[in-house]
């Protein structure tokens, strides 16, 4: 059986994510200097991705 074209795979990989894990937004926060070490992880700011 095979693949629909429209199903390929190619260049999903190398897509930029419009979303960032927990960890990089506490990072992207202490550059920020917006949270601090001791902080709630949790209900963190929202952060802008840069693309």
């Amino acid at each position: 059986m095979s693949r629909h074209s429209s199903l390929k795979v190619s260049s999903l990989g190398s897509k930029r994510r419009s979303v960032l894990k927990r960890v990089e937004r506490l990072e992207q926060l202490k550059l920020e200097r917006r949270w601090a070490q001791g902080d709630a992880v949790t209900g963190l700011p929202k952060t802008k991705v840069v693309k």
